[in-house]
């Protein structure tokens, strides 16, 4: 690439202007209006709206407030106009009807463990925490687990301001799956849910995320939607412009009894069932699997992939997976163009880190991803291509995924040397934690 390639693309990245958050409640033909957490009131410029209907998150938009005009009015036109009618609703009967049979008893959910992996952010942690002990779930526990500290400020957190309703557990071996399955091993719950330190989680989330496991044993994991808690630096507008870490609105349901049509190279697209920021296992299938791999995630050289590694043993041992986009958590992206570099090469090693472990722990999968290697190599292909900005204006209503910035060619190139680094890293991982587990023993 050339340098002035190279300088065109610095300059676009440095000219990406903050977003405003909100989010948009659809109450018939009325609306409420409010900032997203820990965001300011609205006022004229650009805003990434999250719009609810009666409270339910059924889409998202990116729109722009004209100087002198009313915010919520402007969203509201918007969001009546950008998304399915028939989701946001228009106050006419058939919506109402379809409201009030949504509506009802709350749903059945199980006794939850939340586990929290966390390392020197206690001041990130306790705005999570904060939206924990806010949940509306009947009966549930926390967990958090202090991997490889350093100092004392996540113990001093905990007993100064959560210990009636917290437990705190250490993890001296570092590594996000080991401090996972370090939470596994503590929590009573028959549901464990996972969440990361850097999230705002919206009231309902828990409930939601929980609920669908009241359907039956079948179900080994549920996943929820993400969507960005600040879009304040360009490196954050960024990665939301392409989709961030969302999954969409509509619920699904993955059954390796019956692959789905569409997804060709089914369970070993991990990345589209969602991320280890918002997921939860039925307690038993999680330790039937051995837990996560703790030679993958960060903290470890694999880099990531322990919550991918999850997803496909869970689908390999013949449990469901579901995606339930009623369970919310706002997350705190990265916010520097160095941070964006990292995070690039880590998602390409993860995902080769991944599918190594995956194929190290059950070889028996082997025969069915070598029949899928050639459409994953063009699907790896096509993942790692610079993406360049929506140029006709034209957006699919409701998408998320409003392209408004091109994607730098350079976090495209680093994201391929990661997959290229990933089988490499996660066998140092193994190494490395071998030596760990066996200098924690000769003590």
């Amino acid at each position: 690439m050339s340098r002035a390639h190279v300088e065109q693309e610095i300059r676009r990245f440095l000219d990406i202007g903050p977003v405003q958050i909100a989010e948009l409640d659809l109450e018939g033909p009325g609306a409420t209006l409010r900032p997203g957490p820990g965001s300011p009131p609205v006022t004229h410029g650009e805003v990434f709206l999250l719009v609810r209907r009666d409270g339910r998150p059924v889409g998202t938009l990116l729109g722009r407030v004209p100087e002198g005009a009313d915010p919520k009015t402007v969203l509201a036109g918007l969001a009546r106009e950008r998304i399915a009618p028939e989701r946001v609703g228009n106050g006419n009967g058939a919506a109402e009807a379809e409201r009030s049979a949504s509506a009802g008893a709350a749903p059945s959910v199980p006794y939850t463990s939340v586990v929290i992996a966390t390392r020197e952010r206690a001041g990130q942690l306790a705005h999570a925490l904060d939206s924990m002990l806010a949940q509306d779930h009947p009966d549930f526990e926390i967990v958090v687990v202090d991997n490889a500290p350093v100092t004392g400020t996540t113990r001093d957190l905990i007993e100064r301001k959560y210990a009636e309703r917290v437990r705190y557990v250490t993890e001296p071996v570092p590594g996000l799956a080991v401090a996972h399955n370090r939470g596994v091993e503590a929590a009573r719950g028959e549901v464990i849910a996972f969440t990361d330190d850097d999230v705002v989680a919206d009231p309902r989330w828990l409930t939601e995320l929980t609920a669908p496991f009241t359907a039956g044993p079948e179900l080994g994991c549920v996943t929820g939607l993400i969507l960005p808690a600040r879009l304040r630096t360009p490196a954050q507008v960024l990665l939301e412009s392409h989709g961030g870490f969302a999954k969409g609105f509509t619920a699904r349901t993955y059954d390796p009894a019956d692959p789905p049509a569409d997804e060709s190279l089914f369970p070993f697209t991990a990345g589209r069932f969602g991320s280890g920021a918002n997921m939860a296992f039925r307690r038993s299938v999680l330790r039937a699997v051995g837990g996560f791999d703790p030679a993958t995630g960060a903290g470890t050289p694999a880099r990531g992939g322990d919550d991918l590694y999850g997803f496909v043993r869970v689908l390999a041992q013949g449990h469901r997976l579901h995606y339930a986009p009623q369970a919310l958590v706002w997350h705190h992206h990265r916010e520097t163009w160095r941070d964006l570099e990292t995070q690039a090469y880590g998602y390409g090693a993860g995902l080769t880190a991944y599918l190594t472990a995956v194929l190290v722990n059950r070889p028996g999968l082997l025969p069915a991803f070598l029949a899928r290697l050639p459409r994953g190599l063009a699907h790896a292909r096509a993942l790692t291509v610079t993406r360049e900005a929506d140029t006709d204006g034209t957006r699919t209503p409701g998408a998320h995924d409003d392209r408004s910035h091109p994607w730098p060619g350079r976090l495209s190139r680093l994201q391929r040397r990661g997959m290229l680094y990933g089988p490499v890293g996660y066998l140092r991982a193994r190494r490395a934690l071998r030596a760990a587990l066996a200098s924690r023993e000769s003590r």
